[in-house]
């Protein structure tokens, strides 16, 4: 090992829905730093996390795992300290291995690999009692009701995690090793308040809103309609649509200014060209889609996550990939981006050959699972315990199979917003059947 292995700096946001950015096509929100990595490297349209909440999306990227395998398959679970992780492996290896941000291990007293560590306590140090307490006064309860914050950059988490990865490529690391980094930022996750500037930048009156049928959510699993009224999202008017748009691209944008910090920094101090650079969301944000908002369901827009890599030599810099990929899929791709034999027990599969002009067999389906989380799925947790929803998509078709429950079929080449349930289609039962069948060897591997 030396130091002519590429580095790996690993950008990761929550809850950021896949269109909304420039380079993936969207006419308003503003990203130019996120289109910066596009312009330079590949764009993957067709990603899924391997569920559509925090805990588990995180600890499938880090272990190459699905949730049940690695464990941590709700909010509450906290990935087990003995789990072998992707910063293990590189470290194994010569590199030098760190997380700044929000990693959300539940236990962030366990490092899970990384040796360089920088978490939401080191920021909360950062604030006086009285600060912290104005922080949560401006951010508390507002969810998703869209409006600019009252305070500076330096009262968000998000800038302190782009300050600390500044300092950790300038200060901390050690120029003659590698590094594997993982940066890692709150936002555009709700609260939908951001800076005053950043909410600015869009006009809630005529931001284009998503498409929303009459009866949505009523031909499928009765438990997201529940969900969506429970929290006010089923009624919520286009004027409060608008408004929570602004504030979520406004999150978007803040966080975007975030990225750009750490990537002039790459720049100036001359590792640009030997950096590998992945970013990513852990899930999506149905963003007013289907008249829901945040995730915990099996929509495009909470499943599908954005995904650019960037190579040290921007090869095929400004293309574009539709093959379906799973999160997973990151850590043994990485692994043989830079030479590392991949760990046995990595479930994914490394899609290093289309970067190499190489035999690659694209995946036939991907794969995710959600299993109930206590208190933000419904008030009253009536199905927390339940078997989980289980996902698997094809080029055209989309089966979300409950096992004690309404399933949901939906045939993307004709319904691509996912509109028209046709579960219930005798002309489908073959391939409903062979999507059960294949959904539940996978939740048994």
């Amino acid at each position: 090992m030396n130091n002519q292995q590429p580095n790996i700096l690993f950008i990761c946001s929550d809850q950021h829905q896949t269109t909304a950015s420039g380079c993936y096509g969207h006419s308003e929100v503003h990203t130019p730093n996120i289109d910066r990595i596009a312009a330079a490297g590949v764009r993957f349209n067709r990603t899924y996390c391997q569920s559509p909440v925090c805990v588990p999306a995180r600890g499938s990227i880090i272990t190459g795992q699905y949730p049940h395998t690695h464990g941590a398959r709700i909010l509450q679970d906290a990935l087990p300290a003995d789990t072998r992780t992707i910063a293990h492996h590189f470290g194994q290896y010569g590199y030098q291995t760190a997380a700044i941000g929000k990693m959300h291990f539940v236990d962030e007293t366990q490092k899970h690999g990384f040796d360089y560590r920088v978490e939401l306590g080191s920021f909360r140090k950062t604030l006086t009692n009285s600060e912290w307490q104005e922080l949560r006064r401006d951010q508390d309860g507002f969810g998703t009701m869209g409006r600019p914050s009252k305070l500076s950059s330096r009262y968000f988490q998000d800038t302190y995690y782009a300050d600390e990865t500044v300092r950790y490529l300038r200060e901390e690391r050690y120029p003659d090793k590698p590094f594997i980094l993982w940066s890692s930022y709150f936002m555009p996750h709700t609260p939908l308040v951001p800076m005053l500037e950043y909410f600015n930048l869009y006009d809630p009156e005529i931001l284009t809103l998503p498409e929303r049928s009459e009866n949505s959510l009523e031909s499928g699993f009765e438990g997201h309609l529940v969900r969506s009224k429970q929290r006010g999202w089923y009624g919520q008017t286009d004027e409060e649509l608008g408004c929570a748009l602004a504030g979520y691209y406004g999150n978007i944008s803040q966080m975007d200014a975030c990225v750009g910090k750490v990537l002039d920094t790459l720049y100036d101090l001359g590792l640009y060209q030997n950096t590998i650079i992945v970013y990513t969301s852990d899930h999506g944000e149905m963003a007013g889609a289907h008249r829901m908002w945040t995730k915990h369901n099996m929509y495009e827009q909470s499943v599908c996550v954005p995904l650019i890599v960037r190579l040290p030599d921007d090869r095929d810099a400004g293309t574009a990939q539709n093959h379906l990929i799973e999160h997973i899929d990151l850590y043994p791709t990485l692994a043989e981006l830079c030479d590392l034999p991949v760990p046995r027990n990595v479930q994914g599969r490394s899609f290093a050959p289309l970067f190499c002009n190489e035999a690659y067999k694209p995946r036939e389906y991907v794969y995710s699972e959600y299993d109930f989380c206590h208190s933000v799925f419904t008030q009253d947790n009536r199905y927390v315990g339940k078997s989980p929803i289980l996902m698997v998509r094809t080029n055209q078709w989309k089966l979300n199979y409950l096992s004690w429950g309404r399933s949901e079929l939906f045939d993307l080449e004709k319904d691509p917003n996912e509109f028209t349930n046709v579960i219930d289609e005798l002309e489908n039962a073959l391939i409903v059947r062979e999507l059960t069948e294949i959904a539940e060897r996978m939740h048994s591997l």
